[in-house]
């Protein structure tokens, strides 16, 4: 593979509603009258968009690149072109806020229609597809979440959806105006799976009445907003449906749980759906409006102890909202993917008639996981299964951290899922185009110069980055060398990471260690990333690893030498006789003193990094292997140890018994740790407990380790 060629458009040109580019949470809908034969649609844009042909949904899109460039996606249509005459409608959304899923800039689709005889429709020309302002999709609500856009909620009537499905329907278009954008790009990455899903089953039935709310929605995505996390203040909110859902009491109660089946809610009813796994995708609801009515519909990965769905879980507003004239049928579908097992549908001011709860499920192109073992045991192939989940739905266009919460594209978590997909597909298709995205744009804004984000694409105007994850990206790139081949895109990033190595020298302190580094600096989600500051030694381990991956992929010795002063300047200052030390912090007189700070995870660091080997600490090794990780909830002989979490301190504790090749032990430890998030959500998750997201990307490392065992 190489660099991402140049798309050339046959016609198109981006395009905006006139003098709206720069509104947030300003949405339009884009249609083509298309009919039967071989046709295809070439389609980008700025923020998020979903094509529906007559009505029903197709694909979504667009895949994420840096700024100022725009992956093109091309879209086969004529099978779904079944009538003589086809609407085929784009409804895009231009948000304009900062977020950590996707660029901010002027809102813009390019799009054309090409068929056997040439360009049928094109933005920006003669040819121009009819469009309409999106009135139905409510502007004035809150974020997502702090690293998300908008939420969803809407008003529709008898005829929202007729410009979607009636070539006859003409409302009053909106006028065109072209949009600069940046450079067009080609995909790369495999376009998505999406296959429909349906509820398993009703988890409950039950009431609801209004009440004074026990807690309140205080996340800052709601109250935080400023020009540093833009979107409408809380006093412009034309609603705030966390808390309206917080402000609702349930009683269950009525028809006993069972296997999924239509049902009627009636006024201030509710019902819990279970999908039976925890799946992402396009939440799709098929309902009849027996009146006039707002459905609520709020979704969680795990469900609290009392059996609702938490509409504030996570610090995200897991809620989407439709007002619906009553009288008719409707076939609702978000527009953008969530992350679920449960969902809770409220009918509140009305009746209705329920079908279908679905999902129209986004994932990863399966077909191409063509490495899919099976386990030798029951709890071994639950865990594999729950790996693959978390694989493909973190998957879609970069490496993502979480499908729900974020959707971002996180380094660190980024080296542990691309192992993954070499290991399931024998390529490294979305790595490439991850990677790519960071050595795209000149230079990044609000971080300084010679930094790399800590997630990208995204925009981060409060200035925080994690210099660790930086790091991170090197030790990624040289393992990618090794398992792509692709030299190009190594050569490209050279100055950009020759950069980031000048960088970090300014940190170096006069033992060649780096001390007091700004913004976020980030060990792992344990107490050890509370000893970060002054010299954190897991920093400046990982920063040895950095050099000599530096050094081996540029061939600069000099890098190479200064990664071994590094570990040979903390075996010399870090270690105990027992553990490494975590930090030391300056004193008044300026002298860098240890602190009695030993976390387990900055042991696994030491390892990992070559700075300490089972052959020059193999007291330290035994009691790793024998004291530390699972075995610690039972008898933990350390106490003044802190424990490694998930992320990252217990995958590195079992890549070192993989590299070991102690098989055993790590299948055993692997159905310890793992197990229970399997059984419970189907997916592998961010943290030990279930606090935080259930489906985290990098947790599908699991399949790596149990290929190369089992394959």
């Amino acid at each position: 593979m190489a660099l991402s060629e140049k798309y050339a458009f046959r016609s198109a040109l981006p395009v905006w509603e006139q003098g709206k580019e720069n509104e947030m949470n300003y949405s339009l809908i884009f249609r083509a009258k298309v009919t039967k034969g071989e046709k295809e649609l070439h389609i980008t844009s700025r923020s998020k968009y979903q094509i529906f042909v007559n009505g029903s949904f197709f694909a979504e899109g667009p895949a994420r690149a840096g700024h100022g460039f725009f992956r093109v996606s091309e879209y086969p249509l004529s099978e779904v072109l079944t009538k003589e005459v086809n609407c085929v409608c784009i409804i895009a959304a231009g948000y304009n806020v900062n977020s950590f899923y996707l660029t901010e800039g002027s809102s813009f689709l390019c799009a054309e229609i090409v068929g056997e005889n040439g360009v049928e429709y094109a933005t920006g020309t003669e040819k121009e597809f009819e469009a309409v302002f999106y009135s139905e999709r409510v502007r004035k609500v809150q974020r997502y979440s702090f690293q998300r856009p908008f939420i969803e909620s809407y008003f529709f009537c008898t005829t929202s959806d007729a410009f979607l499905t009636d070539p006859d329907y003409a409302p009053g278009s909106v006028k065109l105006a072209a949009v600069p954008a940046g450079e067009f790009i080609e995909r790369r990455v495999p376009c998505c799976r999406y296959r429909e899903i349906t509820a398993r089953k009703i988890a409950s039935f039950g009431l609801c009445s209004h009440r004074t709310p026990e807690k309140m929605f205080d996340d800052r995505s709601l109250k935080g907003i400023s020009d540093k996390l833009k979107g409408y203040p809380e006093d412009k909110l034309m609603q705030s449906v966390v808390n309206e859902v917080y402000a609702l009491r349930f009683s269950q109660g009525g028809t006993p749980a069972g296997s999924f089946r239509p049902f009627e809610l009636m006024r201030g009813s509710y019902a819990v759906c279970d999908m039976g796994v925890n799946t992402t995708g396009f939440i799709k609801i098929d309902i009849k409006a027996e009146e006039d009515m707002v459905l609520y519909a709020v979704f969680n990965e795990k469900l609290p102890a009392d059996g609702i769905p938490d509409p504030g879980r996570n610090s995200c507003a897991n809620v989407v909202t439709w007002a619906l004239e009553g009288g008719r049928n409707y076939e609702l579908v978000s527009f953008e993917p969530y992350t679920y097992k449960f969902i809770q549908l409220i009918a509140l001011h009305g009746a209705c008639t329920v079908t279908n709860v679905a999902q129209l499920r986004e994932t990863y192109d399966e077909t191409l996981t063509v490495n899919k073992k099976s386990m030798p045991t029951p709890e071994l192939q639950k865990i594999y299964d729950a790996a693959y989940e978390t694989f493909v739905q973190n998957t879609t266009d970069i490496f993502m951290d979480c499908p729900s919460r974020e959707r971002a594209g996180w380094l660190c978590d980024s080296f542990f899922t691309s192992r993954t997909e070499k290991a399931l597909t024998g390529q490294s298709l979305v790595e490439n185009n991850f990677l790519e995205n960071f050595i795209q744009p000149e230079k990044f804004d609000h971080i300084p110069e010679g930094m790399l984000p800590m997630c990208y694409p995204s925009d981060h105007n409060d200035g925080t980055y994690i210099p660790n994850w930086s790091m991170w990206y090197v030790l990624e790139l040289r393992e990618y060398l090794e398992r792509s081949g692709d030299r190009a895109l190594v050569d490209a990033a050279k100055n950009r990471l020759f950069k980031l190595a000048a960088f970090f020298e300014k940190y170096e302190n006069a033992d060649g260690l780096l001390a007091k580094l700004d913004s976020w600096v980030f060990v792992e989600w344990s107490e050890a990333n509370d000893y970060v500051q002054d010299v954190n030694y897991p920093t400046n381990m990982l920063y040895a690893a950095f050099l000599d991956a530096l050094a081996q992929m540029y061939g600069e010795a000099s890098f190479a030498a200064k990664a071994e002063n590094i570990r040979n300047t903390i075996r010399t200052k870090a270690f105990n006789g027992k553990f490494f030390i975590d930090n030391a912090v300056y004193d008044e007189n300026g002298t860098a003193v240890n602190t009695a700070n030993h976390t387990e995870t900055c042991q696994y660091y030491a390892f990992f990094t070559k700075t300490a080997t089972k052959e020059a600490y193999p007291e330290l090794w035994e009691t790793l292997l024998n004291d530390f990780g699972p075995v610690r909830a039972k008898e933990d002989k350390y106490p003044d140890v802190p424990r490694s979490n998930a992320f990252i301190g217990n995958y590195l504790r079992l890549e070192l018994l993989f590299n070991d090749k102690r098989y055993e032990k790590l299948t055993e430890e692997i159905t310890s740790f793992f197990l229970p998030m399997a059984e419970t959500t189907g997916t592998l998750w961010e943290n030990m407990d279930g606090n935080a997201s259930c489906n985290h990307g990098f947790a599908s490392h699991v399949i790596y380790w149990l290929n190369n065992i089992f394959g």
